[in-house]
């Protein structure tokens, strides 16, 4: 009996070296419109307004008409977002600023990325030092 679980074991262990699953969200080709506004915090109407604003942001769309937003998508959202909500520009300002200066936007967008993220960690970093005292 003994010897039947280890080759189960043995097994599982091949098994899984050849088809792990895979858990990073990372490497997903397509997103839908409602997970794009849940991860920005926006409507999906907000999007599909965007969407005729700002040409850059074009996600693919299928017989049906879904919407299915890649990670180039996600990124041109994420810096029409940090201009229009994180600064608080008007749409005609924002346009200017990528016509003039994408490449500062671009980089201002991951360096706010980066930011938010560590004040997330730092958040919860302080938050275990205080479940500790």
């Amino acid at each position: 009996m003994q010897r039947i679980h280890e080759l189960k074991k043995v097994n599982t262990v091949k098994n899984s070296k050849h088809m792990s699953l895979n858990t990073n969200k990372d490497l997903k080709m397509y997103y839908s419109i409602a997970e794009v506004s849940r991860k920005f915090g926006v409507a999906g109407s907000l999007l599909r307004f965007w969407e005729k604003e700002f040409p850059n942001i074009n996600p693919k769309k299928t017989e049906r008409g879904i919407r299915q937003y890649t990670a180039q998508d996600i990124e041109e959202i994420r810096i029409v977002y940090n201009l229009l909500k994180v600064k608080g520009m008007k749409i005609a300002a924002a346009k200017a600023v990528l016509a003039k200066n994408r490449k500062g936007a671009e980089d201002t967008s991951v360096i706010l990325e980066e930011l938010q993220n560590l004040r997330a960690e730092l958040v919860a970093l302080r938050k275990e030092l205080n479940d500790l005292a």
